[in-house]
């Protein structure tokens, strides 16, 4: 199995890495991240900062015998407008506000960094809210559980009470798209 750093402090990730046959080693988030590019798309955005982070952490690994650093990168769009992680419990009512009833994309950008190769894709899921009456929301906010999650929301949690419908990998939207890396890993022959 490829010995493998995951670079990204999320137990979500973390937690959807371990389905793949590779061996994680090591757990080093990004110290930085590149800021979102309007004149770029989603998917360009997510799949740059996701190079950017992997790049980090390949430079900050010195010591650790690795074979792979797989990086992401989640944002919400809606309207032309990303929702990132909210700044405080206000900014997400804010945000939750503006996703109810509605569809927004979740885009996740990934990036393999082996030896030889550097490889990069983004994969978008539509996601649709039921419409949330504003103590729905102040609740959920309450919960804690929005505010280190972009677009306010965790999908796997008490968030999907809201969730009317999915188009897309599921798993895109908690952080990872699972499948479409172990399909990107197979045939590029790095598993």
């Amino acid at each position: 199995m490829k010995k493998t750093i995951l670079a990204s402090a999320s137990p979500r990730r973390k937690e959807l890495i371990a389905s793949l046959p590779i061996q994680i080693v090591s757990v080093i988030p990004a110290e930085s991240e590149l800021p979102y590019q309007k004149r770029l798309s989603p998917e360009e955005n997510v799949a740059a900062i996701s190079a950017a982070k992997a790049e980090n952490v390949s430079e900050r690994a010195v010591g650790i015998e690795y074979d792979l650093i797989i990086a992401a990168d989640t944002i919400v769009v809606i309207d032309d407008r990303v929702l990132g992680k909210p700044k405080d419990g206000m900014d997400a009512i804010s945000m939750l506000s503006f996703l109810s009833g509605r569809t927004h994309q979740v885009y996740t950008g990934v990036t393999i960094l082996s030896d030889d190769r550097k490889i990069s894709f983004a994969e978008k899921t539509d996601v649709t809210f039921n419409p949330m009456s504003g103590d729905e929301i102040l609740d959920y906010v309450k919960s804690g559980e929005p505010m280190d999650k972009a677009g306010a929301y965790g999908i796997q949690g008490k968030a999907k009470l809201f969730i009317k419908e999915i188009k897309g990998s599921y798993e895109n939207v908690i952080g990872l798209p699972v499948a479409e890396l172990y399909r990107v890993l197979s045939v590029e022959h790095l598993i």
